[in-house]
């Protein structure tokens, strides 16, 4: 027989609907709303097909070299995202520089830009806007 979950209270501050685990269906679509777009956040045309495909055609391969792999050697799994680095796109409009300039990315896995994501950005998006 499954083991069955117990419900929580919704993570979102003063909310009192039960869940899962973290937000409830209404705070989490109030929140993406909130986020936006991809194209809204600033990744639109002139990112995919400028920025994203020049990393990704340049570093084919996870670059990532954290801790996290133990041996200090890079990932070498696929590369499915431009990460922006080491400057985040926000950093890099803010000193007024191009945050779609290859020069600022690097190719990155999945579970390594998650992971670098959960380091550099805790909290994500969200908590960043505050």
């Amino acid at each position: 027989m499954a083991r069955r979950r117990s419900l929580t209270v919704c993570s979102t501050p003063g909310c009192p609907e039960y869940t899962n685990g973290g937000r409830c269906t209404d705070c989490q679509a109030t929140a993406e709303r909130r986020r936006g777009t991809s194209t809204q956040r600033g990744y639109g045309t002139r990112h995919r097909n400028g920025f994203r495909a020049a990393v990704l055609a340049r570093d084919p391969l996870c670059v990532c070299t954290e801790e996290a792999h133990g041996h200090g050697q890079p990932c070498g799994a696929p590369s499915q995202h431009a990460d922006h680095h080491p400057l985040s796109r926000r950093e890099l409009v803010t000193a007024g520089q191009d945050p779609d300039d290859p020069r600022h990315g690097r190719g990155l896995c999945g579970p390594c830009h998650s992971s670098e994501t959960a380091r550099h950005q805790p909290g994500g998006w969200a908590a960043e806007q505050g």
